[in-house]
Protein backbone atom coordinates (compact mmCIF):
# COMPACT_ATOMS: atom_id res chain seq x y z
CA UNK A 1 0.00 0.00 0.00
CA UNK A 2 1.48 3.34 -1.02
CA UNK A 3 2.19 6.16 1.41
CA UNK A 4 -0.43 8.35 -0.30
CA UNK A 5 -3.19 5.78 0.24
CA UNK A 6 -2.13 5.37 3.87
CA UNK A 7 -2.25 9.15 4.34
CA UNK A 8 -5.77 9.27 2.92
CA UNK A 9 -6.98 6.42 5.14
CA UNK A 10 -5.31 7.77 8.28
CA UNK A 11 -6.74 11.23 7.69
CA UNK A 12 -10.22 9.79 7.27
CA UNK A 13 -9.94 7.90 10.58
CA UNK A 14 -8.76 11.01 12.44
CA UNK A 15 -11.57 13.09 10.95
CA UNK A 16 -14.12 10.41 11.80
CA UNK A 17 -13.02 10.47 15.45
CA UNK A 18 -13.06 14.27 15.60
CA UNK A 19 -16.46 14.53 13.96
CA UNK A 20 -18.14 11.87 16.06
CA UNK A 21 -16.61 12.63 19.45
CA UNK A 22 -15.42 16.24 19.23
CA UNK A 23 -12.23 15.35 21.10
CA UNK A 24 -9.50 12.73 21.12
CA UNK A 25 -9.23 12.30 17.37
CA UNK A 26 -6.11 14.39 16.95
CA UNK A 27 -4.21 12.05 19.28
CA UNK A 28 -4.37 9.47 16.51
CA UNK A 29 -2.56 11.85 14.14
CA UNK A 30 0.95 11.59 15.56
CA UNK A 31 1.15 7.76 15.70
CA UNK A 32 -0.35 7.57 12.21
CA UNK A 33 2.32 9.91 10.87
CA UNK A 34 5.10 8.00 12.62
CA UNK A 35 4.13 4.38 12.07
CA UNK A 36 2.24 4.57 8.79
CA UNK A 37 3.98 7.41 6.95
CA UNK A 38 7.51 7.21 8.35
CA UNK A 39 7.71 10.66 9.98
CA UNK A 40 10.15 11.18 12.84
CA UNK A 41 8.57 12.13 16.20
CA UNK A 42 9.70 15.77 15.74
CA UNK A 43 8.29 15.89 12.20
CA UNK A 44 5.06 14.17 13.26
CA UNK A 45 4.32 16.52 16.16
CA UNK A 46 4.96 19.55 13.92
CA UNK A 47 2.82 18.21 11.08
CA UNK A 48 0.13 17.32 13.60
CA UNK A 49 -0.12 20.98 14.64
CA UNK A 50 -0.91 21.94 11.05
CA UNK A 51 -3.53 19.20 10.76
CA UNK A 52 -5.06 20.16 14.11
CA UNK A 53 -5.31 23.83 13.09
CA UNK A 54 -7.07 23.14 9.79
CA UNK A 55 -9.48 20.50 11.07
CA UNK A 56 -10.28 22.45 14.25
CA UNK A 57 -10.88 25.63 12.25
CA UNK A 58 -13.36 23.79 10.05
CA UNK A 59 -15.20 22.49 13.11
CA UNK A 60 -15.07 25.90 14.83
CA UNK A 61 -16.85 27.55 11.90
CA UNK A 62 -19.68 25.05 12.22
CA UNK A 63 -19.98 25.70 15.95
CA UNK A 64 -19.85 29.46 15.38
CA UNK A 65 -22.77 29.23 12.96
CA UNK A 66 -24.66 27.28 15.62
CA UNK A 67 -23.71 29.95 18.21
CA UNK A 68 -22.14 27.40 20.55
CA UNK A 69 -18.83 29.22 21.09
CA UNK A 70 -18.14 31.36 24.17
CA UNK A 71 -15.60 33.69 22.57
CA UNK A 72 -14.62 35.70 25.65
CA UNK A 73 -14.16 32.65 27.88
CA UNK A 74 -12.23 30.84 25.15
CA UNK A 75 -9.87 33.74 24.50
CA UNK A 76 -9.20 34.21 28.22
CA UNK A 77 -8.50 30.50 28.62
CA UNK A 78 -6.26 30.47 25.54
CA UNK A 79 -4.29 33.51 26.72
CA UNK A 80 -2.95 31.53 29.66
CA UNK A 81 -1.62 28.83 27.36
CA UNK A 82 0.09 30.90 24.67
CA UNK A 83 3.39 31.31 26.51
CA UNK A 84 3.66 27.64 27.53
CA UNK A 85 2.65 26.58 24.01
CA UNK A 86 5.45 28.64 22.47
CA UNK A 87 8.05 27.46 24.98
CA UNK A 88 7.03 23.82 24.65
CA UNK A 89 7.00 24.11 20.86
CA UNK A 90 10.62 25.28 20.90
CA UNK A 91 11.64 22.65 23.44
CA UNK A 92 10.02 19.75 21.62
CA UNK A 93 12.33 19.96 18.61
CA UNK A 94 15.32 19.33 20.91
CA UNK A 95 13.89 16.40 22.86
CA UNK A 96 15.12 12.86 22.04
CA UNK A 97 12.70 10.84 19.92
CA UNK A 98 12.37 8.16 22.62
CA UNK A 99 11.24 10.68 25.21
CA UNK A 100 8.72 12.27 22.83
CA UNK A 101 7.28 8.89 21.89
CA UNK A 102 6.91 7.72 25.50
CA UNK A 103 5.35 11.05 26.52
CA UNK A 104 2.87 10.73 23.70
CA UNK A 105 2.07 7.13 24.67
CA UNK A 106 1.32 8.30 28.22
CA UNK A 107 -1.02 10.99 26.88
CA UNK A 108 -2.79 8.44 24.69
CA UNK A 109 -3.34 6.23 27.76
CA UNK A 110 -4.86 9.18 29.63
CA UNK A 111 -7.16 10.04 26.73
CA UNK A 112 -8.18 6.40 26.27
CA UNK A 113 -9.03 5.96 29.94
CA UNK A 114 -11.09 9.15 29.99
CA UNK A 115 -13.10 7.89 27.02
CA UNK A 116 -13.68 4.47 28.60
CA UNK A 117 -14.89 6.07 31.83
CA UNK A 118 -17.41 8.13 29.85
CA UNK A 119 -17.90 10.62 32.66
CA UNK A 120 -19.58 13.94 31.84
CA UNK A 121 -17.69 16.91 33.32
CA UNK A 122 -19.54 18.50 36.21
CA UNK A 123 -20.05 22.23 35.87
CA UNK A 124 -18.53 24.48 38.49
CA UNK A 125 -20.80 26.82 40.36
CA UNK A 126 -18.66 29.86 39.59
CA UNK A 127 -15.76 30.66 37.31
CA UNK A 128 -12.31 30.43 38.90
CA UNK A 129 -9.59 32.60 37.38
CA UNK A 130 -6.65 30.76 39.05
CA UNK A 131 -7.94 27.35 37.99
CA UNK A 132 -8.60 28.61 34.47
CA UNK A 133 -5.08 30.05 34.23
CA UNK A 134 -3.50 26.83 35.46
CA UNK A 135 -5.56 24.62 33.17
CA UNK A 136 -4.97 26.93 30.19
CA UNK A 137 -1.21 26.90 30.77
CA UNK A 138 -1.15 23.10 31.07
CA UNK A 139 -3.15 22.65 27.89
CA UNK A 140 -0.89 25.07 26.01
CA UNK A 141 2.18 23.12 27.12
CA UNK A 142 0.67 19.81 26.01
CA UNK A 143 -0.32 21.24 22.62
CA UNK A 144 3.09 22.80 22.03
CA UNK A 145 5.10 19.79 23.19
CA UNK A 146 3.18 16.92 21.63
CA UNK A 147 1.31 18.59 18.77
CA UNK A 148 -2.18 17.50 19.86
CA UNK A 149 -5.33 19.54 20.29
CA UNK A 150 -6.14 18.24 23.74
CA UNK A 151 -9.89 18.62 23.45
CA UNK A 152 -10.39 15.82 25.97
CA UNK A 153 -8.54 18.03 28.48
CA UNK A 154 -9.93 21.41 27.38
CA UNK A 155 -13.63 20.54 27.54
CA UNK A 156 -13.75 19.49 31.23
CA UNK A 157 -11.41 22.37 32.16
CA UNK A 158 -13.69 24.94 30.52
CA UNK A 159 -16.73 23.48 32.26
CA UNK A 160 -15.12 23.31 35.71
CA UNK A 161 -12.91 26.42 35.70
CA UNK A 162 -14.90 28.92 33.64
CA UNK A 163 -18.43 27.57 34.13
CA UNK A 164 -18.91 27.14 30.37
CA UNK A 165 -22.01 24.98 29.76
CA UNK A 166 -21.43 21.63 28.10
CA UNK A 167 -23.49 22.76 25.11
CA UNK A 168 -20.78 25.35 24.35
CA UNK A 169 -17.70 23.61 25.77
CA UNK A 170 -16.69 21.68 22.65
CA UNK A 171 -17.00 24.68 20.34
CA UNK A 172 -15.14 26.91 22.80
CA UNK A 173 -12.37 24.33 23.23
CA UNK A 174 -11.74 24.45 19.48
CA UNK A 175 -10.97 28.17 19.77
CA UNK A 176 -8.46 27.44 22.54
CA UNK A 177 -6.87 24.61 20.58
CA UNK A 178 -6.42 26.72 17.44
CA UNK A 179 -4.79 29.57 19.37
CA UNK A 180 -2.34 27.26 21.15
CA UNK A 181 -1.51 25.31 18.00
CA UNK A 182 -0.83 28.47 15.98
CA UNK A 183 1.60 29.78 18.60
CA UNK A 184 3.32 26.41 18.94
CA UNK A 185 3.66 26.10 15.17
CA UNK A 186 5.13 29.61 14.91
CA UNK A 187 7.69 28.69 17.57
CA UNK A 188 8.68 25.58 15.64
CA UNK A 189 9.16 27.58 12.44
CA UNK A 190 12.63 28.45 13.74
CA UNK A 191 13.61 24.79 14.07
CA UNK A 192 15.09 22.59 11.36
CA UNK A 193 12.19 20.21 10.75
CA UNK A 194 11.31 19.26 7.18
CA UNK A 195 7.74 18.29 6.28
CA UNK A 196 6.43 16.10 3.47
CA UNK A 197 3.57 18.22 2.15
CA UNK A 198 2.72 15.60 -0.48
CA UNK A 199 1.47 13.43 2.39
CA UNK A 200 0.24 16.12 4.78
CA UNK A 201 -2.19 17.73 2.33
CA UNK A 202 -4.08 14.50 1.46
CA UNK A 203 -4.17 13.68 5.17
CA UNK A 204 -5.80 17.05 5.90
CA UNK A 205 -8.27 16.70 3.02
CA UNK A 206 -9.65 13.35 4.17
CA UNK A 207 -9.60 14.45 7.82
CA UNK A 208 -11.91 17.34 6.99
CA UNK A 209 -14.20 15.10 4.93
CA UNK A 210 -14.10 12.42 7.61
CA UNK A 211 -15.22 14.92 10.23
CA UNK A 212 -18.48 15.44 8.34
CA UNK A 213 -19.01 11.67 8.15
CA UNK A 214 -18.25 11.51 11.87
CA UNK A 215 -21.11 13.91 12.60
CA UNK A 216 -23.50 11.66 10.71
CA UNK A 217 -22.12 8.60 12.50
CA UNK A 218 -22.67 10.25 15.88
CA UNK A 219 -26.36 10.65 15.03
CA UNK A 220 -26.73 6.91 14.40
CA UNK A 221 -24.50 5.32 17.06
CA UNK A 222 -24.71 5.78 20.82
CA UNK A 223 -21.94 8.14 22.10
CA UNK A 224 -20.96 5.61 24.78
CA UNK A 225 -20.31 2.99 22.11
CA UNK A 226 -18.16 5.36 20.05
CA UNK A 227 -16.18 6.35 23.13
CA UNK A 228 -15.50 2.73 24.02
CA UNK A 229 -14.29 1.97 20.50
CA UNK A 230 -11.95 4.96 20.24
CA UNK A 231 -10.85 4.65 23.86
CA UNK A 232 -9.80 1.05 23.26
CA UNK A 233 -8.06 2.09 20.03
CA UNK A 234 -6.07 4.77 21.88
CA UNK A 235 -4.94 2.29 24.53
CA UNK A 236 -3.82 -0.12 21.81
CA UNK A 237 -1.92 2.69 20.04
CA UNK A 238 -0.23 3.65 23.32
CA UNK A 239 0.81 0.04 23.92
CA UNK A 240 2.31 -0.25 20.43
CA UNK A 241 4.21 3.03 20.80
CA UNK A 242 5.60 2.17 24.24
CA UNK A 243 6.52 -1.38 23.26
CA UNK A 244 8.19 -0.35 20.02
CA UNK A 245 10.21 2.32 21.82
CA UNK A 246 11.37 0.26 24.78
CA UNK A 247 12.19 -2.99 22.95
Amino acid sequence: MTALVLALLAGALVGLALGSLGAGGSILTVPALIYLLGFSPAEATTASLIIVIVTSLTALLAHARAKTVRWRAGLLFAAAGLGPAAAAGLLSAHIPAVVLTLAFAALAVLAGLRMLRRRTPSAGATASAPRAAGAGAALGAVTGFLGVGGGFLAVPALVAALAVPMSAAVGTSLLVIIANALVALAARATTEVSLDWALIMPFIATAVLGAWDGKRLAAKVRPATLQRVFGTLLLAVAAVMATGTLL
